[in-house]
Formats: C-alpha cells, sequence, structure tokens
C-alpha cells in the first residue's frame, strides 16, 4: 500500500521519521528488536501481525506493543493515496489513554444442566458427563423409547421447569412433577414416581427443547435448535471453557437522582424497562437499578433514557467521545475534508471492512472507522456531537442479527437528522443493516453533504444533557438558516410543558416530581416556573399533577428563553382569614372551600373558615368551635384539675 509517512506525521505533530518500515515482521524484524530494547512504549502499526509483535515483546521482557491496524481501514482502498489523514487519525485514536472500565466477576464450576425432549438432549449430557458434573433433564412430551447410558454418570430426570433465574454460575430452576430415572428400568428409559416440587442449580444451562427460553438471552445460558447439529457442537465446545473466574465489564451505571421512572408510586417512565432484553433492569423505589451479573450490555437501555440517568460505560467515562474528537481532530489537522463516520461493532462491521478491503474497492479515503462495543447503546448525543465536530456523515453498521434492536437508534438518528436539516445543515445520520461488503463499499461512496464549518472543539465532560446542550449550541450557533424552535415528536427528549390555568392550584406536586429540576417554585408567592433546558419530557409531572391539568409539548428551543425561567402560573398568596398572614395560593384555598362546602364535617357555622385560615389560627379557631359546640352536646362543666388532684389520685388517698 501506498504511504506517505512524512504527512502522517505532520498530522500526527511528530517529527518526520528517518526511516519508513515496510516489513517488521520478517526482513526488518531485527529493527522491531532493537526498538523494544529502548524500553519505550511501541505502537506498530500493524493488526494483522499483532500476536507475532506480542510473543517477541514478551520474550525480550518488554512491554507489549499497541498494534493498530491502517492497512484493511485506509491503506487496502482505491483511494490509498489520499489515505495519509485517515492514517494518522487512526493512530491516534488509538494512543487515547482511556480510563478503564470497572467489572464484575462470575465465577463457573462447570456444573451443567441439559433440558430435552429426545435422544439428543440425553447424547449431550452424556458426552458433558464425561468431565463434568450434569444433570439432564427431560420435559414433558419427551420420547417414550429413549435409550439410557449403560453407566450412569449423570442426573437424569423427568418434570416441567416453570421458573428461572440467575446467571453465569448462579442459574436457578424450579421444576414441577420432578420424578428420577428408576436404575432398575430394562429397554427404554422410565421414571419413578413424581416427588412435587424442586429446585434444579447449575453453572451453565443448554437448552435443547427448542421451545422459548425460560430466561432472555444471557452469558451461560446456550438456547439450540435440537436438529442445528453444527450449533450443538459450538454449543458443546463453548461450554468446555466456561469454568472459571470471568471478568464481565460493568456496562451501564445509573445515577438514580436523574431517574424519571416513577415518584411518589406514581410512573411515568418506562423507556429502559421495556427495551431490556435481559432482564437486567428492575425498579427499586422511584428508580431502575441494574444487575451487573445479568447485563449483557446490549446498550438499548442507555440509548432510550431520556434524562442520561443510565451511561453506557465502556469504554468508562467519556472515552467514547475522546476517540471520536481525536479521529475528526487529527483527521482535519492532516487537511482531510467532509470526513465520514463509519461507527459498527468489533466483530460484524470489523469483518465487513476486511472482506472490502481485500475483495472491494476498500473504504474511502473520507470514511473513519470506529469501533465501539454496543451500536444499539448510541443515542442523540453522540450521534449530534459527531455533526457538531465536523463529520459530514454518520453511518452506523448494525449487525442483521440485531435489527431487533433498532428502534430507539432510529429514534435518536431521526432527532439528529430533523434538528440539523431545520438549521439548514446538509450532514445527516444513516443506519444501515448490512451483510453485503459491496454494498456497504457502494453505500460509502454515495455522495454526502458538507461538514459543519467551523467544527467544534469542546470537550465533552457532562452527562447525557449537558453534552447534546453543548451539541446543539454549536449547531444553532453556526447554523446556515438558525431558527428560534423546532417543534418535535411525542418521545423526544426536548420540550416544554403547558399548564390549564382554571385547573392548576400550584400545589406544586410536580415540581418536587421533576427529576430534571425544570419546574419550580418561588420563595416568595405562589409560582410554578419552568426551564426548558432542562425539560426531558419524561411526563412525570403530568402522571403526578392531581388536577390533571399539565400537558407536555415536545420542541426544541433555541435561544435564550430555553434557559430562562418561564413563569408558567402565579397569583398573589392567599391571607389567613384571621391574621392576614399570607399561607397559601388562592386557587387552591378556594377549590378546597368550593369542594368541601357540601360536606357534613364543615356543616357547622365557621367550619368553612378553617380552610382559609393559616397553620396556627386554624388551631385556635378549632379550639374555639369545640367549646362553643360542648354545652349544646349536653357536655358536662369543665372542671379545673390541680397538681394535688392528680397526687392524691396517685396515692390512692382522699386527702
Amino acid at each position: 500500500m501506498p504511504l506517505d509517512a512524512k504527512a502522517v506525521a505532520k498530522a500526527l505533530g511528530a517529527a518526520p521519521p528517518d526511516k519508513t518500515f515496510t516489513h517488521l515482521c520478517r526482513s526488518q524484524l531485527e529493527a522491531y528488536r532493537a526498538a523494544l530494547a529502548g524500553g519505550e512504549p511501541l505502537l506498530v502499526a500493524c493488526g494483522q501481525e499483532a500476536p507475532l509483535f506480542q510473543e517477541l515483546a514478551a520474550a525480550a521482557g518488554g512491554e507489549a506493543p499497541l498494534c493498530v491496524d491502517i492497512r484493511d481501514r485506509a491503506g487496502w482502498s482505491d483511494d490509498a493515496k489520499a489515505c495519509a489523514p485517515k492514517m494518522a487519525a487512526l493512530l491516534a485514536e488509538a494512543s487515547l489513554a482511556i480510563e478503564a472500565t470497572p467489572s464484575v466477576t462470575l465465577t463457573s464450576e462447570g456444573r451443567v444442566l441439559v433440558l430435552g425432549k429426545g435422544q439428543v438432549a440425553l447424547d449431550a449430557a452424556r458426552r458433558l458427563g464425561a468431565e463434568r458434573a450434569v444433570t439432564c433433564l427431560l420435559l414433558p412430551g419427551h420420547d417414550a423409547d429413549l435409550v439410557p447410558p449403560p453407566v450412569r454418570g449423570l442426573g437424569l430426570f423427568s418434570g416441567k421447569p416453570t421458573k428461572a433465574s440467575g446467571y453465569l454460575g448462579a442459574f436457578s430452576l424450579s421444576v414441577s412433577d420432578i420424578a428420577g430415572a428408576s436404575p432398575s428400568a430394562r429397554g427404554a428409559l422410565a421414571f419413578d414416581a413424581p416427588v412435587g416440587e424442586r429446585s434444579l442449580s447449575a453453572d451453565v444451562v443448554l437448552d435443547l427443547s427448542g421451545e422459548t427460553p425460560l430466561l432472555s438471552a444471557r452469558d451461560g445460558w446456550l438456547a439450540v435448535k435440537p436438529g442445528d447439529a453444527v450449533a450443538l457442537e459450538k454449543a458443546l465446545a463453548e461450554i468446555g471453557v466456561l469454568v472459571g473466574e470471568f471478568e464481565k465489564p460493568r456496562w451501564i451505571r445509573i445515577d438514580a437522582a436523574l431517574c424519571a421512572h416513577s415518584r411518589n408510586g406514581q410512573i411515568a417512565c418506562t423507556r429502559c424497562l421495556d427495551v431490556c432484553p435481559s432482564g437486567a433492569l428492575t425498579p427499586k423505589g422511584d428508580a431502575a437499578t441494574v444487575d451487573a451479573h445479568l447485563c449483557d450490555g446490549h446498550g438499548l437501555c442507555a440509548s432510550t433514557c431520556p434524562t442520561g440517568a443510565i451511561q453506557f460505560d465502556v469504554p468508562a467515562g467519556n472515552g467514547l467521545y475522546k476517540r471520536l474528537a481525536a479521529l475528526l481532530e487529527t483527521y482535519g489537522s492532516g487537511g482531510g475534508r467532509r470526513p465520514v463516520v463509519l461507527l459498527h461493532d468489533a466483530e460484524h462491521g470489523a469483518e465487513m471492512i476486511s472482506a472490502l478491503a481485500r475483495f472491494g474497492h476498500g473504504l474511502p479515503a473520507a470514511v473513519l472507522p470506529l469501533a465501539i462495543p454496543a451500536v444499539a447503546a448510541l443515542g442523540p448525543d453522540l450521534l449530534l456531537t459527531a455533526l457538531a465536530k465536523g463529520a459530514a456523515r454518520v453511518v452506523v453498521l448494525v449487525d442483521p442479527k440485531r435489527r431487533d434492536d433498532l428502534a430507539p437508534l432510529r429514534a435518536a438518528a431521526s432527532l439528529a437528522n430533523r434538528v440539523v436539516a431545520a438549521l439548514g445543515w446538509t450532514s445527516d445520520v444513516l443506519v444501515e443493516v448490512e451483510a453485503d461488503p459491496v454494498a456497504l463499499g457502494g453505500l460509502l461512496a454515495k455522495q454526502h453533504g458538507q461538514g459543519v464549518d467551523p467544527a467544534a472543539e469542546f470537550l465533552v465532560l457532562g452527562g447525557k444533557r449537558q453534552t447534546m446542550s453543548l451539541a446543539l449550541a454549536h449547531l444553532h450557533r453556526h447554523a446556515p438558516s438558525p431558527i428560534e424552535a423546532l417543534d418535535l415528536e411525542l418521545g423526544d427528549p426536548f420540550g416544554a410543558i403547558a399548564v390549564d390555568q382554571a385547573k392548576c392550584t400550584l400545589c406544586m406536586a410536580c415540581v418536587g416530581a421533576c427529576p430534571a429540576k425544570a419546574l419550580s417554585g418561588h420563595p416568595d408567592k405562589p409560582s410554578l416556573g419552568l426551564l426548558e433546558a432542562n425539560c426531558v419530557q419524561c411526563g412525570l409531572c403530568r402522571v403526578t399533577c392531581p388536577e390533571k391539568a399539565v400537558t407536555l409539548v415536545p420542541r426544541l428551543t433555541f435561544t435564550s428563553l430555553a434557559k430562562t425561567r418561564q413563569i408558567l402560573k402565579e397569583e398573589e398568596p392567599y391571607p389567613c382569614v384571621r391574621c392576614g398572614k399570607p399561607f397559601a395560593s388562592k386557587s387552591a384555598i378556594e377549590r378546597m372551600v368550593e369542594r368541601m362546602s357540601t360536606h357534613s364535617m364543615f356543616a357547622q357555622p365557621g367550619r368553612l373558615d378553617l380552610i382559609r385560615m393559616c397553620e396556627d389560627c386554624r388551631v385556635v379557631a378549632q379550639y374555639e368551635l369545640e367549646e362553643r359546640a360542648r354545652p349544646l352536646a349536653g357536655a358536662a362543666p369543665k372542671v379545673t384539675r390541680t397538681t394535688d388532684d392528680y397526687l392524691r389520685e396517685r396515692d390512692g388517698s382522699d386527702k
């Protein structure tokens, strides 16, 4: 491949190299060994021979080098001569120091539970039983002519699974009508009488039932169609290595204070709970909580969360934004123009890029590939940031096997496209489900718009809402056609609320429920205010309002009005009819008086005025009303009691 080493060095802000090595893995191996001896951290621009370079580093007692592919992603392309800016960008992105991702430990001793109905399940259990502790559970309707193994090296039962729970290393299965295999059966396999319901435990479950699994997809539960011999062999091989301790990332973290799930028993937002495919998210009080052992990192929850309470944390912190910025900024420094960011997963996307490089035209020079752990985790914050930082197009490549996960991602792309189009930009976001490298190459070669100019240079240091705010501000500030506001669709995470003036009593229930601090009161008078920039359209204010006076208004306001407290309703405080002290909102008192005027508790003259009084006066007035009512009820005159009276009663004396 052609390589302009001086141009790459210039884009990286480094001195031109004295020599460019093109065969470090073979004829120039001594140059690599000499570099190892220098003791400095090495970056080798070769992905194919990474195992060799790492092996040689280990043999020399040195630190393993960072190996980066610039061949499949840049050099093997019809545009290879123009790829120096992209090569520099790929090297800069790979060199970043990214915060380590927290992890959770799973422990498996290799105990296997096999579920099925036919001989294939029994044979799989027998094969696994040669090296593992195995239990085989034959389900209702299993074949009647099953041949038992000649040597009982496994637990063998029949029964109906009713529920399951757990994760790799800690699965539990409840089974009704469970029965053990009869040891004296001759011929076909037979079972003793059922003994009721029991629980079976295992570290790994091989599900050959062919039915819908009792648990959603997760590590350690392998569901295989009983007739798929190839898939079965793969599963058996995978089970063979599922022994020991395993580290998996803590894929997401949750800020409960930002969660808009519920307040005071009123449920508003269930978006993350609705899309989680592994059942790792559950409500806990007013917020969602995650079981890190169950979470498989699909990322749908982070994409759909309107408040940013859920953050996809791989890479940790704001690592993904740092990588994106390094790509775009280095590409621009090297003279690259109109970049296209290709977001893809590490498996399907990498295979597509490699196939396109080997057998097609390769990636165009302007296409900057960025591998991410979970495509479905992408939200409008990252897409808008990429566009604000100069990407002329963002292409999200989705594995066809994950096409069912696309609703939140398509919603995020739709929002980003509506925003940039309304502001007059020609940039856009495409979500593509593609399995054909040639088709992918054709898509990436299509004409695209002009990127945002000047490109944004802000650092991403805050959460989802702060990041979107920075991106939107830049897109609007330099927009070809700036507008004050954009009407959005229900479900979009921006907007205001409308308050029915006749219904609202300024009870402030909505203020206490708002997780984003978008709603506020006033310290001196009854007033309901809105900070529109904070509103996420979660709906908690609407479901909490006892008067049903709140309506959501999805929109995106670009002007300073969004960051200024807007008064939704305000009135003078109601003065106490006894002392004149203001103590509540006028509408709240009037509404309460109206509702209680026909109630029997307030039929006595003067009782209705209790509602019109402050706290202190109400106590005094209540006492006075009770005193006036005593003679009418035939109550005995009040007798004054003294300390001497209490002492005589205590001593049992009349003295």
